[in-house]
């Protein structure tokens, strides 16, 4: 997997500036970094719901184990 480093961080924000203008740029930037925010909170929600989700599977495998066991005394 390819990575970014500084300089290309660099090359892309100069692009950047000449494309969008240098009065245009922060709302841009504002923009992408709540673009980023939103998407990072909901990889974050999905990621507790399914960590719940088998956290709660897994009480339940014991809560049947345990009847199994109680049923087989």
């Amino acid at each position: 997997m390819p990575t970014i480093g500084w300089f290309e961080i660099l090359i892309i924000v100069a692009i950047a500036i000449i494309v969008l203008g240098p009065k245009d740029f922060p709302i841009m930037i504002k923009k992408v970094g709540s673009w980023i925010g939103t998407a990072k909170r909901y990889v974050n929600n999905i990621q507790n719901e399914v960590s719940n989700f088998e956290i709660e599977e897994n009480n339940m495998k014991e809560k049947k184990e345990h009847k199994e066991d109680k049923n087989d005394q």
